[in-house]
């Protein structure tokens, strides 16, 4: 297996997670976006880059972008859908 290649982020999350009003945290299930997810999906959805452009801006292929995009953006739909606390992974 290959190893992982670093990934450049730029951004930072103001906080460390969001859930769904009135439930308690310890009562919800938990989805994990993890710092190069958010990051992808800031170049992508917030600033509007094209995934060329974004790719190279995190220093990654196009194509580990598109992966890294479609990922963030199933488990930010998951947990909207379904109700789960969003729990940012800052550790990368």
């Amino acid at each position: 297996m290959r190893p992982r290649k670093r990934r450049k982020i730029c951004g930072c999350a103001c906080c460390k997670s969001f859930k769904p009003q009135g439930i308690p945290a310890n009562k919800l299930e938990k989805v994990f976006l993890a710092s190069d997810e958010l990051e992808a999906l800031r170049l992508a959805d917030v600033t509007g880059m094209g995934q060329i452009e974004s790719a190279s801006e995190m220093h990654i292929s196009q194509s580990t972008f598109q992966r890294v995009l479609s990922s963030a953006r199933k488990k930010m739909a998951t947990a909207l859908v379904e109700g789960k606390m969003i729990h940012l992974d800052q550790k990368d």
